[in-house]
């Protein structure tokens, strides 16, 4: 099994429950110009990270991927053993993935969706950020009295906590939220975590 990357980029969340996971695997770090060549296009033809390889078969799609990674080893409970469990892992995977995420793009990627106007890059950035603290203000609340989203390890805990260390990158405040940021220190002392961190020289 084998990982494409960019550090830091969302990869960090498949490569933590890798760890989780503890079966061999490899990674290939990348850099943007090199997602753009033919030889990795034919494997994703977004020219986009995370890319896993599982011998035959290609998957894309951060969500996909940890859906199939949860799937696929059971024996280490990362998405709920009923209906119920796995309906609420997804949910919360999916407001990571699709709300929070889908914001960040707004903060990252605001020259290029200002057309290189820099006032309305600082509008962009400022709306997506206001919008990102009401959206872990959510999540602040639903870790109340929680050590995890769902009240168990899941898949949704690593991509919150790489949310939260982009957060953090680009100096979106977030006071008040401590129940997050109490998450934010478990996870920090993961050993799994750790050792994601080192591989892609985070830490």
């Amino acid at each position: 099994m084998k990982l494409y990357y960019f550090p830091g980029a969302c990869p960090l969340v498949t490569h933590i429950v890798l760890e989780w996971i503890g079966k061999p695997y490899e990674t290939e770090r990348l850099t943007p110009e090199q997602t753009k060549e033919p030889a990795y296009l034919k494997l994703n033809p977004s020219g986009a990270v995370p890319t896993l390889v599982d011998g035959d078969f290609v998957l894309t799609q951060s969500a996909a991927i940890l859906d199939y990674l949860a799937e696929l080893n059971p024996n280490v409970p990362l998405i709920g053993d009923t209906p119920q469990a796995r309906a609420e892992t997804r949910r919360w995977l999916s407001f990571c993935n699709s709300d929070i995420h889908r914001t960040f793009g707004l903060v990252f990627g605001a020259p290029y969706f200002s057309g290189g106007d820099e006032a309305m890059a600082k509008v962009l950035t400022a709306k997506a950020s206001d919008k990102l603290k009401s959206m872990f203000s959510i999540v602040n609340d639903r870790l109340n009295g929680r050590d995890w989203l769902t009240g168990q390890r899941s898949v949704a805990d690593p991509y919150l906590f790489v949310l939260l260390m982009w957060a953090d990158a680009k100096q979106i405040a977030l006071p008040g939220l401590e129940n997050l940021r109490k998450f934010q220190q478990r996870m920090q002392a993961d050993p799994g975590v750790q050792a994601a961190l080192k591989s892609q020289g985070l830490i």
